[in-house]
């Protein structure tokens, strides 16, 4: 279904039919300061890092203790109310919401009478960042502002997920863009800044009727017209690619609901946790999107997700036979991770998956469990952790990792310049990571039909040598390069492949520099020579050196 056509009232989700409401509710914001620094400032360091960690009650100590001294405006009421569950009278939310009124509040559907007060019925926070400026972003109330269980139509904020993927997308301009999964539409707020066309799909009408909600509140800002809305973003209904078969696109984005959830026989569509759980066995949506995002993609254009994979204790070889790694959870062989994602990839597409964690099945069971407060129903948490063990038991997974992939429809179907790339990087990386990315697929892109003895290199401005040797030896056992940014990798040098980055000042190509250095030491130098051009690739397509363009 194309929401463009008049967009009818969801219950329990914001209301967006009266744009002036909206507005007024903007404004009220504006004059609460109801941004991400004054929120910090209020709460102060040590509530504000707990509030981030979902707990709420030091921040609700500092609020009612702004509340009882006065003279502290609006603020502490916005915060009580949409972020820590605290109910107000109508008085007090008169006073904070002077435009909007409890009324307003209550036409949008942003608060529930609560005996002889009003709560909040949606988180509505603060949001900020390098791409977008300040912006409010309505969602469900999580698990630690409510009681009981999340509903299973749970519509998500701006998680950790999210703020990963965002960072980790390539600005690049485009014409047109896709979103699935747009949940409350914290994506589409950044892919308005490079995107002139982008349709966003989800499988919820609650989750479509919370983005278009954030969309209109934050028209000013995101430079939407809402009487012009479909011009820019078209928010359609539907699973997966579904509503978009046919159509191709520049860009795709996507948090899809990639959780790998036990599957019975007697599950009902409506029990599901639809923001996490796309109704699939194992990891077989994000294995479909894969094989079939090629089909949305134009040519040259590219796709990013995120996304869990089963790592079994038995993966496929080359003859198609099983065998079984000597595997457990943590201690997985270098590349048996691989074994499902380089499956799925459809000839001639180019694609690069980075694991970013890997999960002990138990670990796994029990983070979902508690994401949803299953944990409160203790005999259903007990079944409910046991179906978990068997499932992944049933497929011999020994882990589950977490990562980020990119997608690549080649603009010439014969020219794969990037083609496939599988990296596992667990440390703490340079946010957001995007450019960098960009950076390496550009440079890889670069090498294509080169000759790597003509490039002329320069060592990256944020790369140091580390060098490490036994007391009283001569030369150093281990050296190694480390990047300060972006990915922040190392890798490890040989003494000739040292000396060979440390002469790479932008002067000489690398044919001469590798000719150079091989005479400088032990062994054959036609061969020597050859093996550090060689590893040119390695260091120009991760980064350690640059080329230097238009040289002399």
């Amino acid at each position: 279904m194309n929401t463009s056509a008049p967009f009818s009232v969801i219950n329990h989700a914001p209301h967006s039919n009266e744009q002036d409401l909206l507005d007024a509710l903007a404004d009220d914001l504006t004059r609460a300061c109801y941004h991400q620094e004054a929120v910090a400032t209020l709460l102060g360091d040590a509530s504000h890092e707990a509030l981030g960690r979902d707990q709420i009650v030091p921040a609700k100590l500092v609020v009612e203790r702004s509340l009882g001294a006065g003279g502290a405006g609006a603020l502490p009421v916005l915060v009580g109310l949409w972020l820590l569950g605290m109910s107000f009278p109508d008085e007090a939310l008169q006073m904070a919401f002077p435009r909007t009124g409890t009324a307003g509040l209550s036409r949008l559907q942003l608060i529930e009478p609560d005996g002889e007060g009003f709560r909040a019925a949606v988180d509505l926070r603060p949001h900020a960042s390098d791409v977008v400026a300040q912006t409010w972003i309505a969602s469900d109330l999580g698990a630690h502002q409510r009681p009981g269980p999340l509903r299973h139509d749970h519509v998500l904020g701006v998680g950790r997920a999210s703020a990963t993927l965002a960072q980790a997308v390539i600005r690049r301009p485009v014409e047109r863009a896709l979103e699935l999964g747009t949940g409350s539409g914290i994506q589409l707020f950044y892919l308005l800044s490079h995107c002139r066309r982008i349709v966003a799909t989800d499988i919820s009408d609650r989750a479509l009727a919370f983005a278009r909600f954030n969309l209109l509140l934050n028209h000013r800002v995101l430079g939407v017209d809402p009487e012009r809305l479909e011009e820019r973003v078209g928010l359609r209904l539907g699973s997966l690619l579904e509503p978009v078969a046919g159509e191709e696109f520049d860009l795709v984005v996507s948090n899809p609901p990639f959780v790998i959830t036990p599957r019975s026989a007697s599950e009902r569509p409506e029990d599901r946790y639809t923001y996490r759980d796309g109704g699939m066995p194992g990891d077989s949506l994000v294995e479909s999107l894969v094989r079939d995002l090629p089909d949305v993609l134009a040519p040259g254009g590219t796709a990013q997700m995120l996304a869990n994979w089963e790592i079994r204790t038995q993966a496929a070889s080359d003859d198609g036979e099983n065998h079984v790694d000597e595997m457990t959870p943590g201690e997985e062989s270098p590349d048996a991770w691989e074994a499902g994602p380089r499956s799925w990839i459809r000839e001639g597409t180019e694609a690069w998956f980075i694991q970013r964690d890997v999960t002990a099945p138990e670990v796994y069971a029990e983070t979902w469990l508690r994401d949803a407060s299953q944990g409160r129903d203790q005999e259903a948490h007990d079944a409910a952790y046991r179906d978990y063990l068997r499932d992944f038991a049933d497929r011999d997974v020994a882990g589950i990792g977490f990562g980020m992939l990119w997608l690549r429809r080649p603009a010439q179907p014969d020219r794969l310049p990037f083609g496939l790339r599988f990296e596992e990087i667990t440390h703490p990386l340079e946010q957001p990571v995007a450019p960098y990315l960009q950076a390496q697929i550009e440079a890889t892109d670069s090498l294509l039909g080169r000759d790597r003895a003509e490039l002329v290199l320069v060592v990256a401005d944020d790369v140091t040598e580390e060098r490490h040797q036994r007391p009283g030896a001569q030369h150093p056992g281990v050296i190694l390069l480390r990047q300060g940014a972006g990915l922040r990798r190392t890798t490890l040098l040989g003494s000739a492949e040292a000396g060979f980055v440390s002469a790479c000042d932008g002067e000489f190509s690398a044919g001469v520099l590798a000719q150079a250095v091989a005479s400088l030491v032990e062994g054959d130098e036609r061969e020597t020579a050859a093996n550090l051009l060689a590893s040119v690739d390695r260091l120009v397509t991760q980064g350690f050196v640059t080329e230097v363009r238009n040289k002399g």
